[in-house]
């Protein structure tokens, strides 16, 4: 490890100087490409840059301070509407705070990709980092990684709680509604987010003494949730099968029920759904979707509030149930 990454702070043009034992501007000279400088002091400089781990801070160079009010987003699947909101609200919360967001997106299942997208930000400066959709094992590579900036997830933490606490919502509400056998469409295993719902979803179905009757995994996607009802209609409409769906986004729901409709389910006369994210769209699909409503600015307000060492951060307000018109009681 670096003794950069093993002081966990940023590492600046005087800490360099001082570990090789130059002037400041002898390191800049160095950092520019200056002709002019004898090749033993510029082997010294090089191997200090090399044993700190210095990312060169451009922005922070040209403004001459220590910190350019920035901070930085990593967000993988901006096209969906999770994702988005959540870059959205973060803008939002750090303009709040007069400062400016800058976002590098990247495949947040190519842990490669996502560190570069890391480095991009780091060399322009930022004083923080959000990870927004993160997978699982990307995160917490970079978590261990010594970034010398803070880090944080959009929806970790007590965000994580809430999300789960919201998983459950839609499933208490099945269950007051009288369904027994409920059926499970996830997002993609990869995801935290998706792990964290399903985990909300089998700890309600564990408290009122049920399993979930079929699981299915998507992709997030309307298309993919779509593409996969011939096989959900088919288990809706055997003996045992489920008489409810608890979804883990609003664009699976609005594929399934849609895909369902194609081959003759109906919902909610044959079976209930349900959602999770409220996007502004919800309130218009056939039927209606009943779904969970997360506190957007409250989490983004957190993540800034965590990244620029708030003693006491904001705190989100509780994942709350939308009831609409896509969940019935089970057919007799």
């Amino acid at each position: 490890m670096s003794d950069r990454g093993a002081r966990g702070a940023r590492v600046g043009v005087r800490e360099v100087a001082a570990a090789a034992g130059v002037s400041t501007q002898t390191v800049s000279r160095v950092l520019n490409g200056h002709p002019h400088i004898r090749p033993e002091t510029r082997r010294r400089v090089e191997e200090a840059i090399a044993r700190l781990d210095y990312r060169m801070n451009n922005a922070a160079r040209a403004l001459g301070t220590a910190t350019t009010r920035t901070l930085g987003i990593v967000a993988s699947d901006a096209a969906l509407f999770g994702p988005a909101a959540g870059i959205a609200a973060l803008e939002a919360a750090a303009r709040a705070t007069g400062r400016w967001i800058t976002t590098a997106y990247a495949d947040g299942a190519e842990p490669d990709a996502v560190a570069e997208a890391v480095d991009h930000l780091l060399a322009q400066g930022v004083d923080g980092i959000v990870i927004v959709a993160p997978h699982t094992g990307s995160f917490e590579r970079l978590a261990r990684a010594g970034l010398g900036v803070p880090l944080v997830a959009l929806h970790g933490g007590t965000g994580a709680e809430r999300q789960a606490a919201g998983a459950a919502l839609a499933v208490d509400h099945l269950v007051e509604r009288g369904h027994r056998r409920i059926a499970v469409l996830a997002g993609p295993a990869a995801w935290s987010e998706a792990t964290v719902r399903a985990d909300g979803v089998a700890s309600a179905l564990a408290r009122h003494g049920l399993t979930a009757v079929a699981t299915w995994e998507g992709d997030w996607s309307a298309e993919n949730a779509a593409g996969r009802a011939a096989e959900v209609a088919a288990a809706v409409r055997s003996p045992e099968g489920p008489t409810a769906i608890a979804v883990a986004n609003d664009q699976m729901a609005l594929g399934l029920i849609a895909g369902l409709r194609e081959h003759g389910v109906r919902v909610p006369d044959d079976v209930s759904v349900t959602g999770f994210d409220d996007n502004p769209d919800a309130g218009f699909y056939l039927p209606a979707l009943t779904t969970v409503r997360l506190d957007l600015p409250g989490e983004a307000r957190r993540c800034v509030d965590e990244l620029l060492g708030v003693a006491e951060p904001a705190d989100g307000r509780p994942a709350e149930l939308v009831v609409r018109a896509s969940v019935a009681a089970p057919a007799a």
